[in-house]
This record gives structure tokens, C-alpha cells and sequence, in this order.
């Protein structure tokens, strides 16, 4: 099922989802399995699973160090039909801009729409580790925008290199990225919300936000959006604090602000216990003000562990 078509069966009832990071190559899926299972309860009707592009490895050959390219965390849409058939849950792969060409997501779309996937999340991806700014793979997409043109194409039958007349066509329902508070490479959070008006002009039919930590900063961001004429769902995406290091990596990565008053609880702890248990509050807090505002969903990303996230469950749902 479409989330859209699940946001309107939940009849204005806040749902519960999470995101989920696909095993290293030689790992145990069973170890997924144990971080999913305890998270099942609440009924999630979908399952974000990621896609890693591509990165570099040096390999050491006749004492000389040899550059490789390879995924580190391939299986997407393998781990996603595995969970939709294994907990009847609909999956969502993550389909990246970067890394693929268009012949390649064209085919990766045609697995998804054999495999009865209903969802994609159509992103940009990030630029490879020894880049400075994002560039395409050669004959791929450059912008989210393009790949949410390629796979409506498809919906509608518009293949790369022809258009075939067929009463099966898949008929994705397609989910993007928003910045409550600005992608990092945009100029201005105006900009920014002008680039997801594209995307959803392009045919996306839901939005689910970059974490944020202040409540605030997403109402404002959902506000904007409406005053451009952005009406699709707009679901904020949470991560509870784990670990102090998360202090400097977070921001840092993401570019985001942390409030000051979790900066400062997350500072007078002694260890990553006592961390984790302002996280876990903290996320708690957040999730019951967004329920009461009415959001669509509430999203976790919870990196494939769980612990923290049920607790948060538990308590909200």
C-alpha cells in the first residue's frame, strides 16, 4: 500500500515508522531481524531501508596499495522484499541520484515494481567522501528532481528508450527529503524549500524531513512549504541523542542546530547512560507535541538499533 493511502486510512491518527541501515557486507541479516522485531508492536505500516553509494577502499597488492571502488552496504531492495514478506509491512528502498546511472535505475525501479514494492524515497545522495560538492554519475541524474521525472516516467510507461503500452505499469508512490533547516549546499532555507517545490511539482507525493531537534524549526518549515504551495504530507523525521559525541557530529554532518537546553542536559552527563536517557526524554517530549499538532506520521531514524526507539514507542504510541 501507497503511504499516502495509509496516511488516509489512519483518519487524522499519527502512525509510526522507522528507517533502518542495511548490514555490511558479510554480516548476519538475523542481526537486523533482533533490531526490527522488538520495534513490531507498534504496528508500523512502512520500513525505510537506506542505500550506501558507492565509496573507495585501498587494498593492499604486492606491498603496493590498490584503489577499489565498492558498496560497503549493498541489499536494499533485497532486505526490503525480505520485510515485506516477512513481517507484511510495505518497505521503501532509498533510490539515490548518485552512484547510478539511468539505465541502472530504471532497472532497480523494474526489481521494485516486480517484487510488489509500492513506495521508493527518490534522493540526491550525498557526494563521495573525496569530494568537495556532489557531482552526477556520468549519464545519471544530478538533482532529486530528475529522478522523481524518471520514475513518474515510468509510472506512465516512458521507459529510457521507449514507451511501451502496457496495462502493468508500476505506479510508485514517491517520497522526498526536506530541510527544516536547509540542505547543507543550499544558500538560504527559501532557496531550499524552492528546490522541494520542484520536487513535488515533479510528481513527489510526500516529504519526510532531515531530523530536527527543535519542534519549532519544523512547524515553521511545514508553514513555509504551505505558503508555496507544497500540500503534500510533510512527516518529520526524529533521532534521539545516544551518544555526547553526538554533539559535534550531528551538527556537523547535518548541519543542524541543537537547543541549548539539550546541549546543556547532554553536557552534566557523566556517561553515554545517562546520554541516552536525555535522547530517549528529550525524543519523547518531542513526538506527543508533534502528535498533538497532528503530523501524518512519526518517523525514527534508528540506524538499525532499537533499544532506544521502542522505549520511545512505548511511551508515545
Amino acid at each position: 500500500m501507497k503511504v499516502t493511502e495509509h496516511i488516509k486510512q489512519a483518519n487524522g491518527k499519527a502512525l509510526f515508522s522507522f528507517e533502518i541501515v542495511p548490514p555490511q557486507k558479510g554480516q548476519n541479516i538475523q542481526e537486523l531481524y533482533n533490531n526490527i522485531n522488538p520495534l513490531m508492536e507498534f504496528k508500523p505500516p512502512f520500513i525505510d531501508v537506506t542505500t550506501s553509494r558507492e565509496e573507495y577502499v585501498y587494498i593492499e597488492k604486492k606491498g603496493l596499495l590498490d584503489r577499489k571502488i565498492t558498496r560497503m552496504r549493498p541489499g536494499t531492495v533485497g532486505i526490503c522484499a525480505s520485510l515485506k514478506y516477512k513481517y507484511n509491512v510495505d518497505a521503501i528502498p532509498h533510490v539515490l541520484c548518485g552512484g547510478f546511472t539511468k539505465e541502472e535505475t530504471e532497472y532497480v525501479l523494474v526489481d521494485c515494481h516486480y517484487l510488489g514494492l509500492d513506495n521508493v524515497m527518490a534522493l540526491r545522495g550525498d557526494a563521495m567522501k573525496h569530494e568537495k560538492y556532489f557531482s552526477a554519475t556520468k549519464n545519471g541524474n544530478q538533482f532529486a528532481s530528475e529522478l522523481v521525472t524518471q520514475i513518474k516516467n515510468l509510472n506512465k510507461g516512458k521507459y529510457l528508450h521507449e514507451i511501451i503500452e502496457t496495462p502493468y505499469n508500476s505506479d510508485f508512490c514517491i517520497g522526498v527529503a526536506g530541510y527544516p533547516e536547509k540542505h547543507l549546499e543550499s544558500p538560504s532555507l527559501d532557496s531550499d524549500l524552492r528546490r522541494l517545490k520542484e520536487k513535488v511539482d515533479a510528481g513527489a507525493d510526500y516529504v519526510v524531513t532531515q531530523m530536527f531537534f527543535d519542534n519549532k524549526k519544523y512547524f515553521d518549515f511545514v508553514e513555509k512549504a504551505r505558503s508555496i504551495g507544497i500540500t503534500v504530507p510533510i512527516i518529520p523525521g526524529i533521532k534521539p541523542i545516544a551518544i555526547k559525541r553526538h554533539l559535534q557530529v550531528l551538527p556537523q554532518v547535518f548541519k543542524l542546530d541543537l537547543p541549548e537546553i539539550l546541549i546543556s542536559e547532554v553536557e552534566k552527563c557523566k556517561d553515554n547512560k545517562q546520554v541516552r536517557q536525555i535522547g530517549v526524554e528529550w525524543a519523547i517530549e518531542q513526538s506527543k507535541e508533534l502528535i498533538t499538532k497532528g503530523v501524518p506520521v512519526v518517523h525514527f531514524y534508528s540506524m538499525g538499533k532499537s533499544d532506544n526507539i521502542r522505549e520511545i514507542a512505548a511511551s508515545v504510541f
